[in-house]
């Protein structure tokens, strides 16, 4: 969506100090403005003596946002913002509709600025999960013994509900400060340990701090794949831990490329694939309703809960999805369309997987190595037992990995 040709809004951040927060260049675009659009509590914070009219947005806002241009036509509109426009704020909305060249922005110091101020945290050390009308599951990908965590949340149930989830996922030990207000004259905090959290509520406008300990016992999990088998509640279609870690470097995981993940089992794939990085997506395709459910769940509990789960079986269910950057094929190589469909759907420089165990498959496999190219690879792992009183080594099933970049 572009503005009309001419069309420009000014957005001005503001905090919980108000007007005597502001830079002079901030004041001045407010007291120009002829129309001006915030929520009700960031009207309030500009004097009575700025003579622009005051519109509250509605609720929901998108809509009074996305029709901004056809609501106030020729006028001076200036938008109110809390903290940085531009940090999770309207003002990259307003960029990604109307264009760069359509919004000026005047940027204010933002909530985790201010947070790590208070906390004397250095901000590129710092990570910053936002679960503002997201699910809290999000964390979870982010939480490792000594780790920084500063969470934006949507109101003041935020901490508790944090402190909530850390204490269930062994990380009772942690430390938390809710900090509350940042840079206004009622500037609160609140600390405490996330098992013995006593703050139900706070203040709306809480940023919550965590320094994460893991409790005795608790084993932490990587971003990096592999991940422990029995992190994943399943019945046994599993793509196995060192097998996993070996497809997904060959899916060379990258932030923003999307993933589709077909005959996914557990959903372990696609979970790691995403815990890569916050941006990374995958699609999971999975035909038995059982396991398509318990996929759901291993993805919330293990932080990725915006796993796309799709219910169907290829190469039918694969017409709808959106084009991918990587697939991979955890089974089903031998019916008729999959590995064509999942090749025609690449993208440029897109990654294809395929996983085979049985020799039927291992022969689609090598036809396909001889049409196309890529390289094929035969895996096997052993793990040491008991062998009466002694140890062995027990393998497990070979795995041919055909891997191809189109």
């Amino acid at each position: 969506m572009s503005a009309p040709e001419g069309w420009t809004v000014t957005v001005v951040g503001i905090g919980a100090d108000g007007w005597d927060g502001l830079s002079p260049a901030a004041r001045r675009a407010v007291e120009g403005a002829e129309v001006l659009r915030g929520s009700g509590r960031q009207l309030s914070l500009v004097p009575e003596g700025v003579a622009a009219e005051r519109v509250p947005w509605p609720s929901p806002m998108a809509v009074a946002v996305r029709e901004l241009p056809e609501a106030h036509p020729g006028r001076r509109v200036v938008v109110l913002a809390s903290g940085d426009p531009m940090y999770s704020g309207i003002g990259t909305t307003l960029v990604r509709w109307f264009g760069a060249a359509a919004v000026d922005v005047v940027p204010h110091p933002s909530s985790v600025t201010w947070a790590c101020s208070r906390m004397g945290w250095s901000v590129e050390e710092t990570t910053v999960v936002s679960v503002v009308w997201k699910p809290v599951e999000l964390l979870a990908a982010q939480v490792s013994p000594g780790r920084r965590l500063l969470v934006l949340g949507a109101d003041g149930t935020t901490p508790a509900e944090v402190a909530r989830r850390l204490t269930d996922w062994g990380y009772g030990a942690s430390r938390l400060t809710a900090l509350s207000q940042l840079g206004g004259p009622t500037e609160q905090r609140a600390t405490g340990t996330a098992a013995a959290w006593p703050h139900a509520q706070t203040d709306p406008l809480t940023i919550t701090a965590v320094e994460a300990v893991a409790d005795p016992g608790t084993v932490p999990l990587s971003t990096v794949p592999g991940l422990p088998d029995d992190a994943y509640r399943n019945d046994g279609q599993l793509t196995k831990r060192d097998v996993r870690a070996v497809t997904l470097s060959r899916l060379v995981p990258l932030p923003g490329q999307l993933l589709w993940d077909v005959g996914a089992g557990a959903g372990s794939i696609g979970i790691e694939w995403m815990r890569v990085h916050p941006s990374c997506r995958a699609v999971a395709v999975e035909s038995d309703p059982e396991r398509a459910h318990r996929i759901g769940q291993n993805a919330a509990r293990l932080g990725v809960p915006g796993l796309q789960v799709v219910r169907g079986r290829a190469p039918e269910a694969l017409g709808d999805l959106p084009a991918p950057d990587a697939v991979f094929v955890g089974g089903g190589a031998t019916v008729p369309g999959v590995l064509e469909n999942c090749w025609d759907a690449l993208l440029p420089g897109g990654r294809l997987v395929v996983n085979a165990v049985t020799v039927e498959s291992e022969g689609v496999l090598a036809q396909w190595q001889t049409r196309v190219g890529g390289s094929l690879t035969r895996l096997q792992v052993a793990q040491a037992a008991p062998v009466g009183g002694f140890t062995g080594w027990r393998p497990a099933m070979p795995v041919t990995i055909w891997s191809v970049t189109r």
